[in-house]
């Protein structure tokens, strides 16, 4: 008979973000596949016949592939093991979760999800960012700046429009491009623009810029992965040369 496949979000990182739901379903599992970002504290919370193994990977660091993650969780789930497929953040976003699950549902194992904090949230936290404001920001968007298909480009007008607050993931060796396409689409060069590093955890750093130094403050200041760029594009801003072109004709 067939496994289970349990997808767990845990966070950014700090294991006291962990759910309590996601420390029981740890507890209780056969294998347990984590990555880089998985910190110790939250491996803890394994229990004493759970076997957790390290299928972390990275850009360029020639870590596990995720061909060789999916062949893993086949095999496990094929011997009837309940899998734990620990993800940073929440499973759903970024976390490539759609292939895994896929490979659950071709073998008929039964799947669970267990949503997780979001780094875009964390980062948002620590930097005491709202990412919703009455009458200023009325939409929230998650984004890696960039395509999986270099001739599917992003359309960045949609994206960078006025009362938007933005969250970047994996944007500190794009950060140029990022800012030339967000200014391109016509945000303001003095919105506001943080870079929260380590999101979540007691290591935290933010750096707060503007739009038209996004790349200069990655520079200037070493901002390192991992690493949420999170950029304010208020109504307010948006409407404020249009205020200063009314008041220029009125006063001529």
């Amino acid at each position: 008979m067939p496994g289970k496949l349990i997808l767990i979000g845990c966070g950014p990182g700090s294991g006291d973000l962990l759910t309590l739901r996601a420390a029981k379903r740890i507890f209780d599992a056969d294998l347990v596949l984590y990555d880089r970002l998985i910190s110790e504290d939250v491996l803890e919370h394994a229990g004493p016949n759970t076997l957790c193994v390290y299928v972390g990977k990275g850009s360029g660091d020639g870590g596990v592939q995720q061909a060789d993650i999916n062949l893993r969780i086949y095999d496990a789930l094929c011997a009837g093991l309940v899998v734990a497929r620990l993800k940073s953040g929440d499973p759903m976003i970024f976390g490539r979760a759609a292939e895994e699950l896929a490979i659950a549902e071709a073998v008929g194992a039964c799947i669970e999800i267990v949503p997780g904090v979001t780094a875009a949230l964390a980062a948002a936290a620590d930097a005491r960012i709202a990412v919703t404001e009455r009458r200023e920001i009325q939409h929230f968007i998650v984004t890696t700046g960039r395509s999986a298909d270099d001739n599917n480009a992003l359309d960045w007008e949609s994206l960078a429009k006025p009362g938007t607050c933005i969250a970047f993931y994996m944007g500190v060796a794009q950060a140029w491009r990022i800012q030339s396409k967000l200014m391109a689409a016509g945000v303001p060069g003095d919105a506001s623009a943080d870079w929260i590093e380590r999101a979540g955890q007691s290591s935290s750093r933010t750096v707060s810029t503007t739009v038209d130094q996004i790349a200069r403050a990655v520079a200037e200041q070493q901002v390192s992965n991992p690493a949420i760029l999170m950029v304010r594009y208020p109504l307010s801003l948006a409407e404020a040369p249009a205020r200063a072109v009314r008041a220029s004709l009125f006063a001529s």
